[in-house]
């Protein structure tokens, strides 16, 4: 599959995680427990680079792959990160 239809069943997907969360959310404010079925719960949904779409070495806390936190970090999109030396 081309790197394009991953990203966009991906985003296909971020889109159905969020209604799913909509919904756990609305039933717990009307009481209820609300268990989504086995094909639509939030476990089966996966990280991506939101630059490149790469699901490996992907870093949480920036949202990116390692390859594009360092290209970032070089060119200074990333605001506060320095470059290490001693």
């Amino acid at each position: 599959m081309a790197r394009k239809a991953l990203i966009a069943k991906h985003n296909k997907l971020m889109r159905r995680r969020q209604r799913i969360y909509e919904e756990m959310k609305k039933a717990k404010a009307e009481g209820r427990e609300y268990t989504p079925p086995k094909s639509r719960q939030p476990t089966k949904f996966y990280n991506r680079c939101q630059a490149t779409g790469k699901t490996r070495a992907y870093m949480r806390d920036f949202g990116v792959s390692r390859q594009a936190f360092r290209r970032y970090a070089r060119e200074g999109i990333i605001m506060g990160l320095k470059k290490a030396s001693w």
